[in-house]
Parts: structure tokens; C-alpha cells; sequence
């Protein structure tokens, strides 16, 4: 069963910081490409960060560029969001997703986990 499974969300103070996880089952995520989106209420899914399936090229929106980080450990299946100097404006449920390199009907999307930026 493909299975994308969030945690690490949470509420932070301005400034702060915050490490999501994402853990794949099912499938084997080197063939893969993974990305963070964020939703918050009456707007679209955006993309966050990006990493590709080769060498794990990171790719990041301008508003989160030298305070998010995206990295990815093939071995566990799991990818990571390291999120710093935190601002109210990073509030919103974040979605892992995963996207095959190869065949476009994989793309798998886990159930989000919600995180809070306020003092």
C-alpha cells in the first residue's frame, strides 16, 4: 500500500524553527521526485521545495529561499523539511508529494500536517 506520511508540524513563535518529515512506504522513493506544497484556506497548493530524483537538486520558492531547506535520505525513505526564521506568513498545512521520474500516473500525495507561526 503507497503511503506518504507527515509529522513534525506544529505551533512556533516567529523566528523559530521547525523539522517536518515525511516517510514513504509502498514504493521507493529514489525514482522519485519530492516536493513540500503548503495550502492555507481559499488558496491553491503551492509549491515550497523540490528535490529531484538525481542527486537530490533542490529547487525552492522565493519566499522560503535561505530558510527552508529540503533534503532526502534514500535509505530510510524519508524526505525532510528544515524550516528557520519562521514568519506568520509560513502558516499552513504542508503536503509531501511524491512524483515519479518515469511513470506520470505515480504521483502520490500524503494527508498533511499543519503548522503554526504565531505568538
Amino acid at each position: 500500500q503507497v503511503q506518504l506520511v507527515e509529522s513534525g508540524g506544529g505551533l512556533v513563535h516567529p523566528g523559530g524553527s521547525l523539522r517536518l518529515s515525511c516517510t514513504a512506504s509502498g514504493f521507493t522513493i529514489s525514482s522519485f521526485a519530492m516536493t513540500w506544497y503548503r495550502q492555507t484556506p481559499g488558496k491553491e497548493r503551492e509549491l515550497v521545495a523540490s528535490s529531484n530524483h538525481i542527486g537530490g537538486r533542490a529547487n525552492y520558492a522565493d519566499s522560503v529561499k535561505g530558510r527552508f531547506t529540503i533534503s532526502r535520505d534514500n535509505a530510510k525513505n524519508m524526505v525532510y523539511l528544515e524550516m528557520n526564521r519562521l514568519k506568520s506568513e509560513d502558516t499552513a498545512v504542508y503536503f509531501c508529494n511524491a512524483r515519479s521520474a518515469y511513470y506520470s500516473q505515480d504521483n502520490f500525495w500524503g494527508q498533511g500536517t499543519q503548522v503554526t507561526v504565531s505568538s
